[in-house]
Parts: C-alpha cells; sequence; structure tokens
C-alpha cells in the first residue's frame, strides 16, 4: 500500500525500528496508517468506513501525508476547517550527490569559541540539548537507545548546545535527518557545519544521510551540502480534531 510513498520514515516503521501501524483487518486489509512521531501516513482505500476512523486516530500534533488525491480530499472533507495544507520537499536519496572533500570544507568554518561533538550520554541529558528540539532523540524509546541505534552531533558554546544534527528516525540503510539552531545562533553557518558532521559519519559508516525538506531554508541548506531537489508534495498539519 505503501510503495508510491518516497519516505525513509515509512520504511523505518515496515522495516521495524520505530513507529506504530494500524488496519482495518490483519489477515486483509484494504487501509492502513503508519504514525512514527508526529509524522502520519495513509495509503489504501480511502472511500471505506474505516479510513474515516483511522483519520481521527491521531497524535495531538500531526503532519499528513498520502499520496492520492482520493486521501488528500478525505482528509479535506473530514478535517474541515482544522487543517492546514503545505509543501515539504524531497530530495534524491543518491549517496554520489554528496562529495566528501566539499562537505568537509563546509566544516572548516567553525568559529572560534565553538565546539563539535558527537552526542553521547552527556549532551543528550543537556537541558539546552532537548530544549532545541525534543525531536532530536523522541522516536527512540530513550536516550541509551538513541545512543546505541541512532547517531548525532552537537555544537557547544560556553557548554550550551547551540545547534545540532541527528537522526530523527532510523532504517536499514540510513537515517532522516533532524537539525536545529538556537534562534540567537542561527546565520552563523552552524546547521552547515553541524549537517556536515552528521552527513560524514553516515557516510563512512554505510549509511545514507536523507534529507527531507520543511521550508525553503531547510532546501537551501541541503542544496549547499549537496543534495538535489525531487520534487515539492503536500503535507497537512491537523491542529485539532473534531
Amino acid at each position: 500500500m505503501f510503495e508510491n510513498i518516497d519516505s525513509t520514515i515509512v520504511l523505518s516503521y515496515l522495516q521495524g525500528h520505530m513507529g506504530t501501524a494500524w488496519v482495518d483487518d490483519l489477515e486483509n486489509p484494504v487501509v492502513a496508517q503508519i504514525t512514527v512521531g508526529i509524522f502520519v501516513f495513509y495509503a489504501g482505500d480511502s472511500s471505506t468506513k474505516e479510513a474515516e476512523e483511522l483519520l481521527y486516530n491521531l497524535p495531538e500534533f500531526t503532519l499528513a501525508i498520502v499520496d492520492s488525491d482520493e486521501w488528500k480530499d478525505r482528509i479535506e472533507t473530514v478535517h474541515n476547517g482544522a487543517i492546514e495544507k503545505f509543501q515539504r520537499y524531497s530530495f534524491e536519496k543518491n549517496p554520489e550527490h554528496l562529495n566528501r572533500l566539499h562537505i568537509r570544507n563546509l566544516m572548516s568554518s567553525l568559529p572560534e569559541g565553538y565546539e563539535i561533538r558527537k552526542v553521547d550520554n552527556n549532551i543528550a541529558f543537556t537541558p539546552s540539548f532537548k530544549e532545541l528540539s525534543e525531536d532530536f532523540v523522541s522516536q527512540f524509546e530513550s536516550i541509551d537507545d538513541f545512543i546505541k541505534r541512532g547517531v548525532g552531533y552537537a555544537i557547544l558554546h560556553d557548554g550550551e548546545v547551540v545547534a545540532a544534527a541527528t537522526s530523527f528516525s532510523v532504517y536499514d540503510d540510513g537515517i532522516e535527518i533532524e537539525i536545529a539552531t538556537h534562534p540567537e545562533y542561527r546565520r552563523k553557518g552552524l546547521a552547515t557545519i553541524v549537517g556536515s558532521a552528521l552527513i560524514l559519519d553516515c557516510l563512512d559508516s554505510g549509511k545514507y544521510p536523507s534529507w527531507d525538506g520543511a521550508n525553503s531554508e531547510s532546501v537551501e541548506l541541503a542544496k549547499k551540502l549537496g543534495y538535489e531537489f525531487k520534487e515539492s508534495y503536500d503535507t497537512y498539519f491537523i491542529n485539532h480534531i473534531k
């Protein structure tokens, strides 16, 4: 059902790494839902009664992604008045686009007074790390689980985490990147540097660092790192359940 949805987050569930799924029938499902964090994917027959039931089976904050106009119409009907439709941006998943030398050069511009470190238990439990983005580790069962199965890098300034890039999710062949910079430390190239460190780590360990853009800034950063834009796609922010 999900073969037309180009998302490593879907693979994270299908390959047994993280997330949950629901179907209308365990033996012969015709409609299905996969949820990993705030991301919710639907597939199958959108016209069924069970499809509507699953459209109410949502986390508190939801980004819903589907692959057909029929599903889009069903979401817009069921959640009329409670959705915001916007574009996310996908990139080609080709490691040959990521040039190690270019990425290492991007890392060389770390400003004086800043240090970059791989995320360990000490950093993961630092309040400034969690405050920057709960999604750095939220899909894992625990911090220890993240340290064991995930990967991340952080930039510190005066002992505080001011930028970080981690594995939002993991799948057999790689990760989906989560990246954030403290508002007071933006426009210093920190996201580029910390993202470069994470990408190099993945490439060195034979994993693919998948990038999916939420806004134009994310798209430009991806292009700077070497990713090649593929397409934009509809995403629904569902802000409450009727």
